[in-house]
């Protein structure tokens, strides 16, 4: 009997019987976008947004980071984020590189939890329906992100070396704390806690731990600080929108199917980042009399980061208000409550990623307390019965967890950050010197961003002429002088 075209065919060893092709597809095509939002969209954005001397350095930060967070997830991060239970919030690290492992059906978490009669399973095991290599590599792109997120806040002045040793560390020993916690079987997942996609894991620890780094790392130069404009505002915008439309991926894939949660997650996705930038905008306008693109695109983050912790579980018209209260609150704390705290004047956050994203991430998390729907919720979570405190009843218990999960959060994020920075500071200075910070790019790689007239060129009496350098013929403190022509080009 011949089997029609199309139809399952269960002798193919590729196709097992609880493999579902849509899932498996969505789920890879999810995990490309949000890894586009780092490869190459921050890359593109940081490039972009900072002064011309450190576009190649911070483009640098962002590529190494996605490139060691991969090697560092399969040897060992992925198993202690989303491994066997080693203690309430932290798994046993183990190497996610075996074929029968990988092409397995993917479990998570491994870790299922029982009533206190300690048979009755309260929290089961999911098995979605394709293989664990998709589940490997989809939270790898998370973690790769959240590393560079947090590097908005230490741009133009953290040593590089320093930053080469922090990543490794920091992907073990702060975010696998937090996603085995929140999305592993960790103490706060079965206690019912929502962080549909990682407005804790992700946003609100990469604004903390950067915060803190920041603060240790310590400040640019003065002039850079009181200076800071970005060298190509066109390419920051290109950065932005894939970082924008790969939030798709990021939120979309959050319900591990191509389920019914999926799409009402994208559109609340834009929705929340549409009406954040709107209000944003606005209140530019109304404050300082024109719209900044700068403010533009950080509306457009906290509204992408605000929406993230309850994407899949809020109706459409609440990501409406995730917007509003994303773009008014997150401007207040930069454009206002900065300006009035010596402390957050002192602590220099390159990109203010502690208020784009911890902010907005801490407010998107209580948030989802208040307005997270019973229904959506039944499909997507384990805990049974949850629901935010604006549908009544023990709603309001919801919202008090998500406050305990956001101090854990922000309180392992502090001190583990601080230790290991002050380990690597035992070895590496975790600033550039002051030299290095004058020059830029040039001091650091020996590679400059542009070739600009006489950039990239250098003059070698042996051969009568400018070669490749990047090292011009004079320097200035105020700029590079070109030989050729005897302009001036400022850094």
């Amino acid at each position: 009997m011949s089997i029609p075209v199309g139809a399952y065919q269960p002798y193919l060893p590729g196709v097992p019987p609880w493999l579902n092709k849509g899932d498996n597809a969505w789920q890879m095509t999810a995990a490309t976008l949000v890894g586009m939002q780092s490869m190459p969209g921050l890359v593109i954005l940081y490039a972009s947004i900072v002064k011309k001397k450190w576009a190649v350095n911070s483009a640098f930060m962002a590529l190494y980071a996605f490139a060691a967070v991969l090697i560092c997830w399969v040897l060992v991060g992925y198993r202690m984020a989303f491994g066997d239970k080693l203690l309430p919030f932290w798994a046993k690290g183990a190497p996610a590189l075996g074929q029968k492992y990988l092409t397995g059906r993917g479990r998570m978490p491994e870790t299922t939890h029982f009533f206190s009669d300690g048979t009755t399973i309260e929290s089961p095991m999911h098995e979605p329906l394709y293989p664990m290599a998709a589940h490997v590599y989809f939270h790898f792109t998370f973690a790769a992100i959240t590393m560079i997120l947090l590097a908005g806040s230490v741009l133009a002045r953290m040593n590089i070396k320093a930053w080469m040793a922090f990543v490794p560390l920091w992907l073990i020993f702060c975010y696998t704390v937090g996603a085995f916690s929140l999305w592993g079987g960790g103490f706060l997942y079965h206690w019912g806690v929502i962080d549909y996609s990682g407005g804790y894991v992700i946003h609100l620890s990469a604004g903390i731990s950067g915060f803190t780094a920041a603060y240790w790392v310590g400040p640019r130069l003065k002039s850079d600080r009181e200076r800071f404009p970005p060298n190509n505002v066109l390419l920051m915008l290109a950065g932005a929108g894939l970082l924008w439309m790969g939030w798709s991926g990021f939120n979309g894939g959050a319900p591990n199917a191509a389920n019914v949660v999926a799409p009402l997650a994208v559109l609340n996705t834009n929705i929340s980042a549409a009406t954040s930038l709107l209000v944003w905008t606005t209140l530019d306008v109304f404050y300082f009399g024109k719209p900044s693109v700068i403010g533009a695109v950080q509306g457009m983050m906290t509204g992408l980061a605000c929406v993230t912790p309850g994407a899949g579980v809020v109706q459409a018209w609440a990501a409406i208000v995730m917007g509003i209260l994303a773009g008014s609150i997150p401007w207040y704390s930069m454009m206002i409550l900065h300006k009035k705290s010596t402390f957050l004047q002192q602590v220099d956050d390159t990109l203010a990623v502690f208020h784009t994203h911890a902010v907005a991430g801490l407010l998107g998390g209580l948030l989802t307390g208040l307005l997270a729907e019973p229904t959506l919720c039944s499909i997507v979570l384990p805990v049974s019965n949850t629901k935010g405190a604006f549908y009544g009843g023990d709603g309001g218990m919801l919202f008090l967890k998500q406050i305990v999960a956001a101090l854990f959060i922000i309180g392992w994020n502090i001190v583990a950050t601080t230790l290991i920075l002050l380990a690597i500071r035992l070895f590496i200075p975790l600033r550039m010197s002051d030299e290095q910070l004058m020059i830029g790019d040039d001091a650091v790689h020996g590679e400059e961003a542009y070739a600009l007239w006489g950039d990239g060129e250098k003059y070698d009496p042996a051969r009568h002429g400018w070669h490749g350098s990047t090292s011009p013929p004079e320097t200035t403190q105020t700029g590079f002088v070109n030989g050729a022509r005897g302009v001036t080009i400022n850094l």
